[in-house]
């Protein structure tokens, strides 16, 4: 069948749905190949096959949207945790401590670390106040959204020490108060693909806000 008489047919069928009522007898004398390959079917049975497998589809699809409201809702809760431990502590180092820890155990995220700009009083000697050059605080100054990606071109992987070598991915979440960058908070880790450039960024970007918002209480240089 040429192609423009097919499209005709199809056209014809499609504007006069009660042709298959008035010719009821020839739905049964067609039959159609088997998507599958094999044994020919007759057309009812090849409809039939293709609402099974729309079906399949759509709960395959249905499995996935609420495998990722699970995933999200798990999440969900742990940031919630980590937001309710930075409001109660009072010092920087408890701020630090339970950021480290809840990050590790909670998020499985294996390497933090984070540098801030200013220190406030003795602080200094703290390695959260080693210098930072000049082009990694641009850097995080440009940042509109937190990065994700390869350890290549920011030279913050270093901050991570004797595992830097072996990091193979990183996060790098801007820090911020009234909207000034004050730090870097860098996440690491060994597994090339736990942070890419297409990765969804919005949970990291909550992370950062409650970590300025608490670091500022704590860490607010004196006057």
């Amino acid at each position: 069948m040429s192609a423009p008489f097919a499209e005709d047919v199809a056209e014809y069928l499609k504007n006069n749905p009660g042709f298959f009522e008035q010719y009821a007898d020839l739905v049964a004398q067609i039959f159609v190949p088997h998507p599958h390959g094999g044994r020919a079917i007759s057309l009812a049975e090849r409809q039939m096959l293709a609402l099974r497998e729309k079906n399949r589809q759509t709960e395959s699809k249905l499995a996935e949207l609420i495998a990722f409201g699970e995933e999200n809702d798990q999440i969900g809760e742990k940031v919630h945790r980590l937001a309710i431990g930075l409001v109660s502590v009072e010092t920087f180092a408890a701020a630090v401590n339970l950021l480290h820890f809840n990050l590790r155990e909670d998020f499985a995220v294996p390497h933090v670390t984070l540098r801030l700009w200013q220190a406030p009083g003795a602080a200094e000697a703290l390695p959260e106040f080693v210098a930072v050059s000049p082009e990694l605080q641009v850097m995080a100054d440009s940042l509109v959204h937190p990065y994700a990606g390869s350890t290549a071109g920011y030279g913050a992987h270093a901050w991570f020490g004797a595992a830097a070598p072996h990091i193979r991915s990183q996060a790098l979440i801007a820090l911020s108060d009234s909207g000034r960058t004050i730090g870097l908070l860098a996440l690491g880790s060994e597994d090339g693909q736990r942070f890419y450039a297409d990765m969804g960024t919005v949970y990291l970007e909550r992370i950062g806000e409650m970590v300025s918002a608490a670091l500022v209480r704590v860490a607010r240089p004196l006057p």
